[in-house]
C-alpha cells in the first residue's frame, strides 16, 4: 500500500467568482488498496472534495491526481470515471422503470459490451449482494436496503479501482448499513480497490485506514490507523 491512489495538493474550489470557497488549500494522499473516511460538519466541503477526487468537477487551483494521473491533463474525464471509479450515493438514484439488472448494467453500456454480457455481469453482482431473486424487479418493488445494495452492485459493474461513497448508509437502518459496509470490504479484498467514504458516523470512520476531517473547507485533521 505504498503507492498513492489519490493525491490532493493545495486544492481550492471556489464558486461565484471566488466569493464562496468550498475548499481552501486541502492536501493529502490516500494509499492504494486502503480505506479513507471523510468526516466533518454539514456544509464543510466533504461532498465537494469527493466530487473532485471522483473527476466530477475540477479544482479552481491546486492538483488532484488519481492513480498517478493528473486530472488537469486529462481531457476525457467521462472515460476515466467510467473505467476507474465507482460511485455509491446516499440515495440510490436507480431508474424507476428499469429492472434491477438493467440499472446495474447501465455504466457498462459505454464500454461496448453486448446486452447479454452486461446482463450476465449485472446478475452476477446482484447475486453477490444477495439480490439474485430480485434481478427482474423494478426498484419500487424492492426495499430501501435492497435498492441501496443494487446501487453498490452498479458501482462495481466496471471493476473500478476506486470506490467512492457519499453517506451510503445514511438512508438505511443500522443493520442494512452494516451489510453495505461489509460488502465494500468484501469487494475491496477481491479487487484491490481503494475506498473513500463520506460519513457522519464516527464509529464507521474509525474503521478506516485514514480519517480526513474537513472543517470550513480546510483539512483540520488527518488520522492514520496504527
Amino acid at each position: 500500500m505504498s503507492e498513492s491512489a489519490i493525491e490532493c495538493q493545495e486544492v481550492v474550489r471556489s464558486y461565484e467568482g471566488g466569493l464562496v470557497q468550498a475548499l481552501r488549500g486541502v492536501s493529502f494522499s490516500i494509499p492504494t488498496q486502503s480505506s479513507a473516511a471523510i468526516v466533518g460538519p454539514s456544509g464543510s466541503g466533504k461532498s465537494t472534495l469527493l466530487h473532485l477526487i471522483g473527476a466530477l468537477d475540477r479544482p479552481t487551483s491546486g492538483r488532484v491526481s488519481i492513480l498517478g494521473q493528473d486530472l488537469a491533463r486529462i481531457t476525457d474525464l467521462d472515460s476515466l470515471r467510467g473505467r476507474t471509479i465507482g460511485f455509491v450515493f446516499q440515495l440510490h438514484h436507480l431508474i424507476p422503470n428499469l429492472p434491477l439488472w438493467e440499472n446495474v448494467s447501465l455504466p457498462a453500456v459505454p464500454l461496448g459490451l453486448s446486452r447479454a454480457e452486461r446482463k450476465r455481469k449485472a446478475c452476477g453482482l446482484l447475486e453477490r449482494v444477495g439480490l439474485q431473486e430480485r434481478v427482474e424487479f423494478l426498484p419500487v418493488k424492492c426495499s430501501g436496503g435492497e435498492r441501496q445494495r443494487a446501487a453498490v452492485a452498479r458501482a462495481l459493474i466496471n471493476d473500478p479501482k476506486l470506490l467512492l461513497a457519499d453517506e451510503p448508509t445514511g438512508s438505511v437502518d443500522s443493520e442494512t448499513g452494516r451489510q453495505i459496509l461489509d460488502l465494500f470490504e468484501s469487494f475491496a479484498e477481491d479487487r484491490d480497490m481503494t475506498r473513500v467514504l463520506i460519513t457522519h458516523n464516527e464509529a464507521i470512520a474509525a474503521e478506516a485506514d485514514l480519517t480526513l476531517r474537513i472543517v470550513d473547507g480546510r483539512l483540520a485533521e488527518q488520522v492514520r490507523k496504527a
